[in-house]
């Protein structure tokens, strides 16, 4: 059984409330915080090795130690819960059944950072829970958790909730700051970074739910202990958001020792491929990560398991890897077309763009019409490496990583199943009423040969 951090409460009746969340160790967390110094509680956090549980996994105690300190100039931490990275709803889950655990972190935090004012920004499509966040912000100022003088510490916080307008940019942490201001959330140009220059022109720390989330756990066990969870760089726990064809969707706590197999086919979590099929691909961190097929998801290019951690899933590179990134974890059954999947979500990314940079805002469109061709069965064999061409030149050339974030699954697609788009060319009728299969997507790869 997996050791649980985050979700250990979640199946309590009333969680979501102040009164349960304190019967069961709510808080104290925070009252032992305020006890420390910012730079006790910065140590804790860089002891721990979280990483940011929004995709980029860049350390987290590192990203807090980079914020300005200007005397006079007041900071802030601003919560990005702008969760729009199709197959990724794990801060959703949070947010709406444990929002005081998030409230919690960031109070640690927010004190931590020296931040007086600290936001949330919520995508749009997440109607419900600004009320759920706001009535537990109201529940902890009452017991006086937030406001002035909290605890008697002359610390003062106060949080805000802002609700975004739907847009998949506004997860850009830039282009999240553009909006709260008020402005059309385009992406800034970097550097100055936020943690120089950030809301407002000043220093600000932007992190996801998950992320301020554990920095509860790590303050309560210790940076130590959490970082004694988990495998080398991948310490603590990580939620992963898994759907697809399993028989057990759902949001999954795990302490990235487990394999992808076990997490596959183990009853504890995504029990198996559903109705008895077989496995063909996966994208296990959101859709903006290389899609693999099984046979390079189950275990590396040299024979080894893959894990469910950030540097099993990154082994071989693009070449034969992928990403951990937001943890949305999408499978495939072998009655699944890669084609169409892969002109879905060019067609996502297309509509997405903010249409700043020339090569995301026009290089998208050609993509998703391309593929739409190939798709329909009017595509010629040039058009693959056309798509190839496309991909190439907006890769590494945008201001933000959407235009990345674009790129990769469709370069992913071709490098591992150029046939299934190929099979398409040369049977423009079949591909209309039938799918290319599983093909040999989960033969066995070919020991490699060590020469050393």
């Amino acid at each position: 059984m997996s050791k649980k951090l985050l979700l250990k409460d979640a199946h309590i009746e009333g969680i979501r409330y102040f009164e349960t969340y304190r019967k069961q160790g709510g808080y104290m967390a925070a009252e032992k915080a305020l006890k420390m110094t910012p730079d006790e509680i910065l140590e804790e956090v860089k002891t721990s090795g979280l990483r940011g549980r929004g995709g980029a996994g860049f350390p987290t105690g590192m990203k807090w130690s980079f914020l300005a300190k200007p005397e006079g100039v007041p900071r802030h931490l601003v919560v990005n819960a702008d969760e729009s990275e199709p197959g990724t709803f794990k801060d959703r889950y949070l947010m709406e059944f444990l929002p005081h655990l998030l409230i919690e972190g960031m109070l640690i935090s927010s004190y931590c950072l020296g931040s007086n004012t600290s936001y949330i920004y919520i995508r749009g499509e997440y109607s419900w829970i600004p009320d759920i966040l706001e009535e537990a912000i109201e529940e902890a100022k009452a017991a006086g958790f937030l406001g002035k003088n909290i605890l008697g510490t002359g610390f003062d916080l106060e949080i805000y909730v802002q609700r975004g307008a739907g847009a998949y940019i506004c997860g850009e942490e830039t282009a999240l700051l553009e909006s709260l201001e008020g402005k059309r959330g385009n992406p800034r140009l970097k550097p100055p970074f936020p943690a120089v220059k950030g809301l407002w022109e000043r220093p600000t720390v932007v992190n996801n739910v998950e992320s301020i989330a554990a920095i509860v756990p790590i303050i309560d066990i210790t940076g130590a202990e959490y970082a004694k969870i988990g495998v080398g760089r991948s310490t603590g726990t990580k939620l992963i958001s898994a759907c697809g064809n399993i028989n057990k969707p759902g949001v999954y706590e795990i302490d990235m020792t487990i394999t992808v197999e076990e997490f596959i086919y183990s009853d504890e979590y995504c029990g198996g491929i559903k109705d008895g099929k077989r496995l063909k691909a996966c994208i296990p961190g959101g859709s903006s990560v290389p899609i693999v097929p099984a046979n390079l998801l189950l275990k590396t290019v040299n024979g080894e398991p893959r894990y469910m951690n950030y540097e099993s899933l990154a082994d071989g590179g693009f070449a034969t890897g992928t990403m951990m990134g937001s943890g949305g974890f999408i499978v495939l059954d072998e009655d699944q077309c890669v084609v169409e999947h892969t002109m879905t979500l060019a067609r996502f990314y297309n509509h997405e763009s903010c249409g700043q940079c020339t090569p995301c805002r026009e290089g998208t469109g050609w993509m998703y019409k391309i593929l739409k061709k190939i798709e329909k069965g009017e595509g010629k064999m040039e058009d693959i490496d056309l798509l190839w061409d496309i991909q190439r030149k907006i890769e590494g050339n945008t201001i933000c990583p959407l235009g990345d974030a674009a790129a990769w699954p469709v370069a992913a697609a071709i490098r591992h199943f150029r046939d299934e788009f190929e099979w398409h060319v040369k049977n423009p009728e079949l591909c209309k009423t039938q799918n290319y299969g599983l093909a040999h997507y989960a033969d066995p790869i070919p020991a490699v040969e060590n020469n050393a």
